[in-house]
């Protein structure tokens, strides 16, 4: 299968850190890499309602559900590209993960057999010397994955506050030029690592 990546932008700022970092990662991709970006501020999504003992579920046709779901079917490599926001992921992108429990159920989708296998990306930015401030945004990505059988090759980490301090940041910059290039394995919940 030809390799295409779905880029959601959870920011709720344009060309933010996090995005500038994502970029820089995307344009060491191979030529001929489909990329998709789709912009969460830009085509938001209604608050996310748990109908799964309610209710009968309905493919979405058209809006934002209907984008998302289909770009994320379509694509072999989900990125999350999301600032770390009270140390974790945005509410853009929280509420995009929730979708992912109404797609379960949705017929004709057949979301969790075709995510498995599939892999699943993270980049932020982080406001914060320390590193391991951002374990519960990695932590939500990785144990997302492991519960779809996904891949997760992990999550690129940028230091930025200001917009374009993360291009000041030369260790991620260095990173993002190999990060897409390394081999992802299967996702694992932290219980079975051990």
């Amino acid at each position: 299968m030809t390799r295409r990546f779905l880029f959601v932008l959870g920011s709720s700022r344009r060309d933010g850190n996090t995005e500038l970092l994502a970029r820089r990662a995307a344009e060491q991709l191979p030529e001929g890499v489909e990329q998709q970006w789709i912009d969460l501020a830009a085509h938001p999504l209604p608050d996310f309602e748990d109908l799964r003992h309610d209710s009968d579920h309905v493919r979405p046709t058209e809006g934002s559900a209907a984008l998302l779901l289909d770009a994320t079917l379509a694509a072999t490599d989900v990125v999350i590209v999301s600032p770390l926001y009270w140390y974790s992921v945005s509410a853009h992108v929280k509420r995009y993960l929730d979708y992912w429990s109404g797609w379960l159920r949705t017929p004709g989708a057949d979301f969790r057999a075709t995510m498995a296998g599939r892999t699943l990306w993270g980049v932020t930015a982080l406001a914060h010397p320390e590193r391991e401030v951002a374990d519960p945004l990695v932590g939500t990505l990785n144990n997302s994955a492991a519960y779809l059988g996904m891949r997760f090759g992990g999550v690129l980490l940028g230091n930025g506050s200001k917009p374009g301090d993360v291009l000041n940041d030369t260790e991620a910059l260095a990173r993002a030029k190999t990060f897409f290039a390394q081999e992802a394995p299967l996702a694992r919940f932290p219980y079975e690592t051990g």
